[in-house]
């Protein structure tokens, strides 16, 4: 029997021979092992808490923006109307934490970054006090802080105050800040106007606001003036307006008034003004209520007292107004030198020093007639003095 070829390394069976080609061929690459379930399973459970946890944190933050959108838009705590100010530089955070301090809104927080999400296209919350009514919604709230309507106050400066009466009353109101200007601005260089501000407006603002609108007013007017006006400067034109406001409060006598001045001064006359005897002895602080004017005033040298000197004083004696400006500028073409008061509280006017003074006479009868009646009802009759009759001016 024939020898059977036997692989003498062991146990590994006979060894096939292999032709070239075959031999080039790239062997198997055994596949890796299979992983086993319990291997699969805890991917499975990893994967599966992923998901669970967006799901929870998408409905969280779901639930949360429906949470501040909502408490943005329902009503707020707020019981009664109320005033709130939000100062010059405070931030989104102050001011909600100081609404939520004061009960107007419930949530701060929520009042923050909602408004934050509104704002962001440059929109800002604006300085001011506003009135914020009760219930209101935090929407509502940044809205109105938004737009700026905040509560408006004013002061009433009146025609024919000084500057110091001015200078007096913004000091005295309560809303406005700050302190005056140290020095006192010229006189008549103030418009007469009621002027509105919010809370926290400061005192010097309002005064450069008046003096910027009477530079404008007074140039609006003189431009359009009479040409044949005997005024050569604006602040002699101030000044006599200024005189004419003093003399009478009456809207059509005003212009008249203004040519019985302009037609004095061209015949080099004094205007003979009260308003200016009292500017002369009092200054801007104004007459008291209970100081006549004295028949020896009359004569009292004064730079102003326009019964001693010679055409207009050396500067305005009050602040005009519109009317006054515009009186003087285009006054009426008269020739009334005269003018006295007629007891109705405009007065009557005359060409001649006859025809005034028989006006003169009228009146302090009218005047006589008042104090018999005024002494009839007292019994007794008031002390006199050294009273000046109305002046004939």
């Amino acid at each position: 029997m024939a020898d059977t070829p036997h692989n003498h390394g062991g146990g590994h069976g006979p060894i096939i021979p292999k032709s070239p080609n075959e031999a080039l061929k790239p062997e198997r690459v055994p596949e890796p092992p299979r992983r086993s379930r319990k291997a699969r399973s805890q991917l499975v459970i990893f994967l599966n808490f992923v998901m669970t946890m967006v799901m929870i944190v998408g409905v969280v933050a779901v639930a949360g923006f429906y949470y501040m959108i909502s408490s943005f838009q329902k009503p707020g705590p707020l019981e009664a109307n109320t005033h709130f100010m939000v100062r010059a530089g405070n931030g989104l955070a102050e001011i909600a934490n100081n609404l939520e301090r004061n009960g107007i809104i419930s949530d701060a927080r929520v009042f923050r970054y909602v408004s934050a999400t509104y704002l962001r296209d440059g929109g800002t919350l604006k300085a001011g006090e506003y009135d914020i009514k009760a219930g209101a919604s935090m929407k509502e709230i940044m809205e109105l802080l938004e737009s700026g309507k905040s509560i408006l106050y004013s002061v009433v400066l009146p025609e024919g105050l000084t500057v110091r009466q001015m200078m007096l009353r913004l000091a005295e109101d309560p809303v406005l800040e700050g302190e005056l200007p140290a020095e006192l601005p010229p006189e008549g260089s103030l418009r007469p106007d009621t002027y509105k501000f919010s809370r926290g407006t400061k005192r010097a603002e309002i005064v450069q606001q008046m003096r910027v609108a009477q530079e404008r007013l007074i140039n609006q007017i003189w431009e359009k003036r009479d040409p044949d006006l005997p005024i050569e400067t604006k602040e002699e034109f101030v000044t006599l307006a200024s005189i004419v406001e003093k003399e009478t409060g009456v809207d059509d006598e005003r212009a008249r008034v203004a040519s019985v001045f302009l037609n004095r001064l061209q015949k080099g006359m004094r205007l003979q003004s009260d308003p200016t005897i009292i500017y002369g002895l009092f200054g801007g602080d104004g007459k008291p209520s209970d100081r006549p004017i004295y028949k020896s005033d009359l004569q009292k040298e004064t730079p102003y007292n326009t019964y001693v000197i010679k055409g207009l004083p050396p500067t305005p004696i009050a602040n005009p107004g519109r009317a006054a400006l515009e009186a003087v500028a285009n006054p009426w073409r008269t020739k009334d030198l005269y003018f006295v008061a007629d007891g109705t509280g405009g007065h009557a006017f005359a060409e001649t020093l006859e025809e005034h003074n028989a006006n003169v006479r009228r009146w302090r009868k009218l005047e006589a007639e008042r104090a018999d009646s005024a002494e009839a009802q007292l019994g007794d009759g008031q002390p006199g003095g050294d009273e000046a009759e109305k002046p004939t001016n």
